[in-house]
């Protein structure tokens, strides 16, 4: 072949591989998560935030929308009304919707779903919280929903736009973790275990024209080394969540790529088990988080991104109280606690890490204050899905984990919740919380709430967890901030 019919061929051949990965990039889009989705993939009866990072808002939707900046809008519910004592909803359906089996939506799937969340046995974790205060549900016609509360609860707009109250079909809600079917703008397609989930358009969905993507894959990375690693080879196109703070100064000077950094809900804590001793005494508790210095946790193992928090609230929260001053950092009076307390000393633990930088790296810090005060931490490091089969069941002394709900501070009411906390007064207090509409004294609530844990050093709040968000320059559309744990999928585009 001659040297220049061969580096025109060449050239064409170029010329077309740079074509076709242009109109794959146009249409198409792989990201990273930390996490895979445990056990399955109903965000209605599991607790991994990893599942709404999937699910939620793409596949499965809810009567209403919780955007990036935390405000709610419309979404299967196209309006509602809200009588003046603050317990009657009424919400109208968007009309013409339809399941992804070709199931149409009504109100008969909303009276389903939210039943389901309030049977006996359920284990939606908004259980408690927001469906046991649901006391009837009415379905007038098939197109109006009329919940009845037994106390007002000025977020119930928001809960409503949370994962746990995605609407699913009766005929099809049994399969979820599996193959979850439901009305947003992507279907679920495959889920190669331990790899990768594929999710393909809905080209039936109300809004099709405005989804610029046909295909999106989840890849699943817990390595921060191997994400900064995938994002440099262009295996993925952007992470959402990115794990690895370390490296984000080299893709902020890289041409390439976009950093976008802001916050999440997560509160990030060592959290207790209250039920074990000699945890169930509070001065020991008390000496745990005195042992902890948040500051240097912050910047060994997040870069200085997080800021210190000494209660269940992050910053960004409505009613937020900066009580890092009530569990100042200070050995001395750790000590002092666990003498006190008559623990004696060296007291051995165990501190069950998972997957994530935050408590990996994080908890070899802890683990090295602790011992400074007497607290010999033996690290035992799991993966997600041994983290929720066992700490998440109390089965534990200490971990580390990121609670990325909002408003969550309400499962400190559950006796049964993995760290064990029992406490009538904070239950009172919560259901004050729950049943005032007043702006002011919800605040004023808020922040009692936030007090009596931080008395009660249920655990040790360490930091909020900040979210980085990096990609390829050329797409758009990755949130930079997550008020919930969700990807809104029909908002990318190249």
């Amino acid at each position: 072949m001659r040297p220049a019919f061969r580096f025109a061929c060449g050239l064409l051949i170029a010329t077309l591989a740079a074509t076709a990965y242009a109109q794959r990039q146009r249409d198409s889009v792989v990201l990273g998560m930390t996490l895979e989705p445990a056990p399955g993939l109903d965000p209605t009866a599991a607790s991994a935030a990893a599942i709404g990072e999937v699910v939620h808002l793409s596949v499965l939707e809810g009567l209403t929308k919780i955007g990036m900046d935390g405000t709610v809008s419309p979404l299967l519910a196209e309006r509602w009304t809200i009588d003046p004592d603050g317990k009657v909803y009424t919400f109208t359906l968007r009309r013409g919707v339809r399941f992804h089996d070709g199931e149409a939506f009504d109100a008969s799937d909303v009276k389903f779903s939210f039943e389901r969340a309030k049977a006996e046995g359920s284990t939606n974790k908004a259980k408690k919280a927001v469906f046991d205060n649901i006391s009837r549900i009415d379905t007038p016609d098939p197109h109006t929903v009329i919940l009845v509360l037994n106390q007002a609860d000025g977020n119930f707009l928001f809960r409503m736009g949370e994962t746990t109250a995605v609407i699913l079909d009766p005929k099809s809600a049994a399969t979820t973790a599996t193959k979850p079917i439901g009305t947003g703008p992507f279907r679920f397609e495959d889920w190669k275990k331990g790899s990768s989930i594929t999710l393909l358009k809905n080209d039936a969905y109300r809004s099709a024209s405005t989804v610029k993507m046909k295909k999106v894959t989840y890849r699943f990375i817990s390595d921060p080394a191997a994400q900064v690693s995938a994002l440099l080879a262009g295996d993925i196109d952007g992470m959402p969540r990115f794990g690895a703070p370390q490296n984000l100064k080299q893709f902020q000077a890289d041409k390439r790529f976009t950093v976008e950094i802001g916050g999440t809900e997560g509160k990030t804590i060592v959290a207790i088990n209250n039920k074990r001793k000699p945890f169930d005494d509070v001065r020991v508790r008390r000496a745990i988080a005195a042992a902890v210095d948040r500051k240097a946790i912050v910047d060994g193992a997040m870069e200085g991104y997080g800021a210190p928090i000494g209660s269940h609230m992050v910053p960004s929260d409505a009613g937020y109280v900066d009580l890092t001053g009530m569990s100042p950092h200070d050995p001395e009076k750790a000590k002092a606690l666990l003498k006190e307390a008559g623990v004696a000393t060296p007291l051995n633990v165990t501190l069950t890490l998972p997957p994530p930088q935050y408590a990996r790296k994080g908890g070899e810090i802890v683990a090295a204050q602790l011992a400074k005060v007497g607290i010999v931490a033996k690290i035992e490091n799991v993966e997600w899905a041994q983290w929720l089969s066992g700490a998440f069941k109390g089965n534990y002394d200490l971990t580390i984990i990121s609670h990325v709900e909002p408003l969550d501070f309400d499962r400190y009411a559950d006796p049964a919740y993995y760290w064990g906390y029992d406490s009538k007064a904070f239950r009172e207090l919560l259901a004050k919380y729950n049943g005032s509409t007043e702006p002011k004294a919800r605040l004023k609530l808020a922040g009692d709430i936030q007090r009596l844990l931080a008395t009660d050093q249920v655990n040790a709040y360490l930091f909020q967890l900040p979210q980085f968000a990096v990609a390829r320059k050329p797409l758009k559309g990755l949130w930079s901030s997550s008020p919930i744990f969700a990807n809104d999928l029909a908002a990318l585009s190249w």
